[in-house]
């Protein structure tokens, strides 16, 4: 249990409102962080030159298949210190803190070296077009440089996650936010900085993030208490991170490395595809967010119920947050489709751009809680403590089909369009969700059905 006014008790009471207390600030960070990003491309489309707003759009798979790896290891963090929170450990608890933070740091480092020495071949191997890869290039070093603290308050945001505070995180991202909303405005329509300005306002806004929250964690009473000279590597701890967090990350590395394919097959349609691809997928990451929201919820609540004994609690959450997920992806999915052109225009007033984008939203959004019921499987299981199966199953599934399709269907020249490209996307959500779902069906029965005292087992 919590003994933070912030937290939220996960093991006791009904299920539902606290879930829709922890999700629904979740929910708006996440909100209010794409928001911004929206201004980033607004701003680009609007007030930069051309082959500007593709240049951004065709770094962002290619962001994320390098950043998802450590930002598995949150994930990690995640469960653990939930795990020891639920079992009353705040010793553990410490230890997870430090040992997260630390990890935070060489991780973002590690990726900074990476992105600012590796960033044009990287773009050259996904065959980014010339007449972008330039802006594409140097907006990608800049952006990198601001890994550790991106890093660092994703950490630390995960671990406040962990006892339920979601609500401090989004006054933080709040408030950095906009900051980035008027940097970007300052060095892209004043200063005429173009990509560069955009990257430079994001790395800024995320050293504030990464400020507000370690000074958050310095101020703790319990636990989670941070304090900077016992920031180090505890051995133990480590390897419980990296057992969850390492398939977690790889997860998300697949993902994002079948999403790369994809970029590239989107770049041979040219820019304007790519600019509407591009408006199109900051749309719909209005309704991912809304649904990945009760995934988080799904992880903490299995952990820290499991960590107190609570066993007959997980099916429970389990459903309430897929059922929450699939309603938000229903209702925000196809209200975004049904405003799609509208919401395309902010995005970039060229008419080409509108048709493009809508082949993609009418198949992604319309079926996108297929990706809320897969993801919020994927919580429960790895809140459970169980991490390689649903990498497997990811592998397998979601991506290698996605691969699979855009190596043989696609290349079929009567089927090389946006819309059998886009269909890779629900196609592999809705199967790869039924596996999920037999996985947590058999995971579930490792564990008690009625509660109990747990034992720590080292």
């Amino acid at each position: 249990m919590t003994n933070s006014r912030h937290g939220i008790d996960m093991t006791t009471g009904a299920i539902l409102p606290k879930i829709l207390k922890f999700t629904l600030p979740l929910m708006l960070s996440s909100i209010l962080q794409l928001l911004f990003n929206a201004a980033d491309i607004i701003v680009v489309g609007n007030f930069a030159s051309d082959n500007s707003l593709a240049a951004v759009g065709s770094t962002t798979a290619l962001v994320n298949l390098m950043t998802n790896l450590f930002l598995g290891l949150s994930t990690g963090a995640n469960v653990l210190s939930a795990h020891y929170m639920g079992a009353g450990d705040d010793n553990r608890v410490s230890k997870t803190v430090h040992t997260s933070i630390t990890l935070s740091i060489i991780s973002g480092l590690i990726m900074t070296i990476i992105g600012v020495i590796f960033a044009d071949k990287l773009l050259a191997l996904m065959d980014t077009p010339d007449e972008v890869i330039d802006l594409s290039t140097l907006y990608l070093r800049i952006y990198f440089c601001g890994m550790i603290a991106m890093m660092v308050y994703n950490f630390g945001s995960s671990l406040l996650r962990s006892k339920g505070d979601t609500k401090r995180p989004l006054y933080y991202l709040a408030f950095a936010g906009v900051i980035n909303v008027v940097l970007n405005m300052i060095f892209v329509i004043i200063f005429r900085m173009d990509v560069a300005g955009v990257a430079l306002a994001t790395v800024i806004s995320q050293c504030v993030s990464a400020f507000l929250v370690v000074r958050c964690l310095m101020k703790e009473t319990d636990g989670f208490k941070l304090i900077l000279k016992k920031l180090g590597v505890d051995k133990q701890i480590t390897l419980k991170i990296l057992r969850i967090g390492i398939p977690a990350g790889f997860q998300g590395v697949v993902f994002s490395l079948s999403n790369v394919v994809i970029q590239s097959s989107i770049n041979g349609f040219g820019p304007v595809v790519m600019a509407a691809n591009s408006a199109a997928a900051s749309i719909e990451g209005f309704v991912w967010v809304s649904m990945n929201a009760f995934s988080q919820a799904a992880i903490s609540f299995v952990s820290q119920n499991i960590g107190a004994g609570k066993y007959s609690r997980i099916n429970k959450i389990t459903f309430t947050a897929c059922a929450c997920a699939a309603i938000a992806g229903l209702v925000f999915g196809n209200l975004a489709y049904l405003f799609g052109e509208p919401l395309l225009g902010i995005y970039d007033p060229r008419p080409e751009i509108i048709p493009s984008g809508l082949i993609r939203m009418s198949l992604v959004c319309g079926l996108y809680f297929l990706c809320g019921l897969m993801d919020c499987c994927t919580g429960a299981i790895r809140g459970m403590g169980f991490a390689v199966a649903p990498t497997i199953v990811s592998l397998l599934g979601a991506c290698g089909l996605r691969l699979l399709w855009i190596g043989t269907i696609f290349q079929i020249p009567d089927y090389h369009t946006e819309f059998m490209l886009f269909l890779s996307y629900p196609l592999s959500w809705g199967i790869t969700f039924i596996v999920h779902l037999i996985c947590f069906v058999i995971m579930r029965r490792k564990f008690p059905k009625e509660d109990h005292q747990i034992i720590e087992n080292e």
